[in-house]
C-alpha cells in the first residue's frame, strides 16, 4: 500500500494525462491522483499545479473553482510544484491578454518575446517551442541531473523575477529568462518535465521525494 499521495490539480486547464504518467511512472511510494476536489488536494502530501494555454482563461477557472485558495494553503504545508503556465500563474502579473493579475506567489512579471526577437543577427521564432539548456541554481529537485541539462520548452511568455535568490533555473532565447524559481517549499518551472525525458523524469522523482526543504 502507498503511503503517500500527490495531488495533480484538475482546474480544466493542464496537460493531465501526460504529467499524471510522468509522475506515476517515477513514484514509488506515492499515488498520483488527477483532481479538482480541495479536501483531496487539502490532504495530499504533494501538490502539481500544471497549466497549458492562455493566461487569462487558467486564472479565470482557478478564481472560479476556488483553486487560488487551495494553492495558498498548499505553498504554507507542503511541497508544490508548478509547470509551464502554472509558473506563470505564481507571478504577480502577465502581459498576456492585455494584462492579468496572477497569484503572486513570486514577485515578477511574465512577459512577452516578442514579435522582433533576434540574436546575432537572425529572427527568433516565438513561441520558443522545443529543447533548451537550464543553467541550474544549487536545490534538491536538481540532484542527480547534469548542469545544462536540455529541457522541453512551450511559451511565447517568459518570466523576469523581481527576486534573483528565487531563480533556480535560467533559461535563454534571445534573452534570459527564468526557467525555474524556487523559494521553500515552493518550486516552479517553465519547460514540461513529463516531456522532457530522463532529465524531466528525474525532476519529478525528486520533487515526489521532497520534504521542501530548500
Amino acid at each position: 500500500m502507498t503511503s503517500k499521495v500527490c495531488a495533480v490539480i484538475d482546474y480544466g486547464m493542464g496537460n493531465l494525462h501526460s504529467a499524471h504518467g510522468a509522475l506515476q511512472a517515477v513514484a514509488q511510494d506515492t499515488r498520483v491522483l488527477v483532481t479538482s476536489d480541495p479536501e483531496v488536494i487539502r490532504a495530499a502530501d504533494h501538490v502539481v499545479l500544471p497549466g497549458v494555454g492562455a493566461i487569462r482563461d487558467c486564472m479565470a477557472e482557478i478564481r472560479r473553482q476556488g483553486i487560488d485558495q487551495v494553492v495558498e494553503e498548499a505553498r504554507q504545508t507542503k511541497p508544490l510544484l508548478g509547470i509551464c503556465v502554472g509558473l506563470q500563474a505564481m507571478m504577480d502579473r502577465s502581459e498576456e491578454n492585455n494584462g492579468v493579475d496572477c497569484l503572486g506567489l513570486f514577485p515578477g512579471q511574465v512577459r512577452f518575446f516578442g514579435h522582433d526577437l533576434v540574436e546575432n543577427g537572425e529572427k527568433l521564432k516565438v513561441p520558443h517551442m522545443g529543447w533548451n539548456q537550464v543553467s541550474q541554481v544549487d536545490h534538491p529537485l536538481w540532484h542527480g541531473i547534469d548542469n545544462h541539462s536540455r529541457f522541453y520548452f512551450v511559451h511565447s511568455y517568459y518570466v523576469h523575477a523581481e527576486r534573483p535568490q528565487q531563480i533556480k533555473g535560467r533559461g535563454h532565447y534571445g534573452v534570459e529568462f527564468a526557467a525555474a524559481m524556487g523559494e521553500d517549499n515552493v518550486f516552479a518551472v517553465q519547460f514540461h518535465p513529463e516531456k522532457s525525458h530522463n532529465a524531466g523524469l528525474a525532476l519529478l522523482k525528486n520533487f515526489l521525494e521532497w520534504d521542501g526543504q530548500a
